[in-house]
């Protein structure tokens, strides 16, 4: 804990990089974990099938009925890791936040600057003439959710299965991490790409990981710490 306080009060320029495993303390079951998204049976279906863009083109009703009962959790609120990363961005040493989770409680938070590779449950477009809507609306609407202006199907930002990721945030993320003299990487086994991949442009002084299993970075990082991120960051920054 001491190396890592040091690592933070010495840091003008931090970049943070999280997982799934950011947002598990705040009550939101990751995907490939035990109790898992992708472990847990839909009928004959599995998650990744109902979770593609084929699958929502072909059938929308089922996709959302999953969508709603699996993906979207309205009443979690941020843990102490969101808003220890909110804090270090208020101090102006972190300049970005890098997320590829899609519940938006970096910005409940208090953090400014999110790159979000997987889109938001917070932004949703109708598919024929691209009225935007907020997740109320979704999750009011009885079955597939209409455009109240032209009644086309209204799809989440959300990058399924089959689809690119943003290409815009991609630059962006990528611009943030190579400037940035230390990265820190929390929640996250490192085993989704492209997104994963990204880390390999970090040029800095200190890369730090914080995650309760190892990672294929370990090995390259200056501090490695196996534990909760909530707790580490909250030892860290806001005690």
């Amino acid at each position: 804990m001491s190396d890592l306080k040091e690592i933070l009060d010495n840091s003008k320029n931090i970049c943070f990089f999280g997982g799934a495993g950011v947002s598990t303390e705040s009550g939101i079951p990751d995907f490939r974990g035990a109790k898992g998204l992708y472990n847990q049976a839909y009928g004959s279906l599995s998650p990744e099938k109902i979770i593609s863009h084929s699958f929502f083109l072909k059938n929308p009703d089922l996709f959302y009925r999953f969508y709603k009962e699996k993906m979207i959790y309205p009443n979690a609120t941020p843990n102490a890791a969101h808003y220890a990363l909110a804090k270090l961005e208020q101090s102006g040493s972190l300049t970005t936040v890098i997320t590829q989770n899609i519940d938006g409680l970096h910005q409940a938070a208090g953090s400014k600057r999110v790159l979000e590779l997987h889109g938001s449950v917070h932004r949703n477009a109708c598919m024929q003439c691209g009225k935007k809507f907020p997740l109320s609306y979704i999750l009011s609407a009885e079955g597939v959710p209409r455009c109240d202006a032209c009644g086309g199907i209204i799809k989440p930002d959300v990058v399924l299965y089959e689809e690119p990721l943003d290409q815009e945030a991609i630059w962006q993320a990528v611009e943030a991490i190579q400037a940035a003299d230390t990265l820190i990487i929390g929640g996250t086994s490192l085993s989704v790409y492209p997104a994963a991949g990204l880390i390999q442009y970090f040029q800095g002084s200190h890369l730090v990981i914080i995650n309760k299993t190892s990672t294929p970075a370990d090995r390259k990082a200056s501090l490695v710490i196996n534990g909760s991120l909530a707790e580490t960051l909250s030892q860290a920054v806001l005690q």
